[in-house]
């Protein structure tokens, strides 16, 4: 329709359509955070608790826990503001600075480099969002608005933690240590067959009471089960010498 605004999440009047992914190994990889306020910091956490060991604040101020993170060698520390050419060999960036313009610069600089860049409070200046996470271990919940409206997904996020409990966390360590040998014994529907029983069964009840032990024999025995089945159907799948004797 003429004169109908764009959408508010859109680059050039089309609208931003976000495919979620999961970046892991963020251990080996820079990342910078441009800005040393609250909401930096908040940045700088959310980075160290994925993982990164390699985070760089550019800011000529830091909040008093970045300056505790600095204190301890957990983070970089370039203090000054932003320049043209800080980017170089990062890998992921942050751009929290009060500052539009230069959260601009960082974004240009990001685009010319092919870098993954988020620009905080300004959709239309980022190739990826930060959701807000609910984790357990290995159990990633995120929630995501688009950039439109942080507050909703925090909201979300708070009423998800209580429903998903330390229990999860340790289901996954548990069914990590599994992973080798069904990987080795079963296969096709098999494996799929034994993944969907082993998440239907009664080991998440079990974490939650604290039983951890019969949560494990629970899970060996579920595997079990599945790796007999499938020996049990090979084996009739086979004909016996008789069989084979009186067909010749």
């Amino acid at each position: 329709m003429l004169g109908q605004r764009p959408p508010a999440c859109a680059r050039d009047g089309i609208p931003l359509r976000s495919y979620p992914i999961n970046l892991v190994g963020l251990a080996d990889r820079r990342c910078v955070v441009v800005g040393g306020g609250e909401v930096a910091q908040r940045k700088v956490e959310s980075l160290m608790e994925a993982g990164a060991d390699r985070v760089a604040v550019i800011s000529p101020h830091l909040t008093r826990k970045l300056r505790a993170l600095l204190q301890a060698k957990r983070i970089e520390h370039r203090p000054r503001g932003y320049q043209q050419g800080d980017l170089e060999g990062a890998f992921l960036i942050i751009a929290a600075t009060d500052d539009p313009d230069v959260n601009r610069q960082v974004w240009q600089e990001a685009q010319e480099r092919r870098l993954l860049v988020n620009v905080v409070d300004d959709p239309q200046h980022c190739n990826f969002f930060v959701p807000s996470v609910v984790r357990r271990g290995d159990l990633t919940i995120s929630i995501c608005t688009g950039g439109q409206d942080p507050a909703l997904s925090a909201r979300l996020r708070q009423e998800l933690e209580p429903r998903f409990g330390r229990e999860y966390a340790a289901f996954l360590e548990i069914a990590g240590a599994l992973r080798e040998r069904v990987g080795r014994e079963l296969s096709g529907r098999a494996r799929s067959r034994f993944w969907n029983a082993l998440a239907d069964s009664e080991i998440l009840t079990l974490l939650k009471q604290g039983k951890r032990q019969q949560a494990k024999l629970l899970a060996n025995d579920i595997l079990a089960t599945h790796v007999l089945k499938v020996r049990s159907r090979g084996r009739r799948e086979i004909p016996s010498l008789q069989d084979r004797q009186s067909e010749a």
